[in-house]
């Protein structure tokens, strides 16, 4: 039998599919992340199973334990709090284990706070990138917001919402104009779109809040992509460096004068 990978909801219990369910209540063994929480979605159904936590803390241990298992042809359903297991959820390991050692996989698909998100934004685009969890240190955030500057679709981040104002603040810093979407509790009683530039919604949401958080950043300018100018300025720096200012300072000062984001003229001349 394959192990199946179950999508979740993300907040509304009514928000699994017929296939899922089906596959739970016929799996040997449901693995999820929290028991408590899979029984309450599992008993809002009608569905029984037998729950075994499998976690990011137990993840290595539970996969050594499960593989023989597998591969003698148990029936294991895979599941997560929310959404889709081993999307910044635990669940890759052992779907790579598993594939590894000859035992197909198949997915199950259903809610997804990413798309559900960027459909809710509006600022959906040809394209756009998932970015996981936002960076905790504030100049690896900056870094990431430099990045993006240069980024001209949409970007979608899943944020800690103890976090949210500090990081909202940081990114202002840097694309204070972007138009943005703070989604929270999606899909739940108290669902909230807050939609805006990444200024006023650091000022919006300066306080913390409660619930599940994904942000996201709408598609940047047209010409945010590399244009004729970028290598000239790229030279600039390189000459300034060869001058003996310092490359940072330099990549600065040039970025100032051509509107080329600072990252990628700091790179381009290394």
């Amino acid at each position: 039998m394959p192990l199946a990978v179950c999508a979740t909801p993300i907040g509304n219990l009514e928000d699994v599919t017929l296939r899922v369910l089906r596959e739970l209540a016929e799996a040997d063994l449901v693995l999820c992340e929290d028991t408590r929480h899979t029984r309450k979605l599992l008993e809002r159904h009608g569905v029984r199973a037998r729950l075994v936590s499998y976690h990011r803390h137990n993840e290595a241990q539970r996969t050594g334990e499960l593989l023989p298992r597998l591969q003698a042809g148990e029936r294991v359903a895979l599941v997560s709090d929310s959404g889709l297991p081993a999307i910044q959820d635990p669940g890759a390991r052992l779907v790579a284990a598993a594939l590894e050692a000859g035992v197909p996989v198949t997915v199950l698909p259903g809610p997804s706070a990413v798309e559900t998100a960027l459909v809710a934004s509006g600022l959906v685009a040809e394209r756009y990138q998932f970015l996981g969890y936002l960076p905790r240190g504030e100049r690896a955030l900056s870094a990431l917001a430099e990045e993006l500057s240069a980024w001209p679709w949409a970007a979608v981040a899943f944020e800690s919402p103890q976090r949210l104002g500090r990081s909202l603040r940081v990114l202002a810093g840097v694309i204070p104009e972007r138009p943005a979407a703070v989604c929270r509790e999606l899909t739940k009683r108290f669902e909230e779109v807050g939609r805006g530039s990444v200024a006023e919604l650091a000022e919006r949401f300066g306080e913390e809040v409660k619930g599940e958080v994904t942000l996201v950043l709408g598609p940047g300018p047209a010409d945010a992509s590399p244009g004729d100018e970028e290598p000239a300025a790229v030279a600039a720096v390189a000459e300034l460096v060869a001058a003996g200012v310092a490359r940072r300072q330099a990549a600065d000062v040039v970025a100032r004068l051509t509107g080329v984001p600072r990252n990628r003229l700091y790179r381009g001349s290394l």
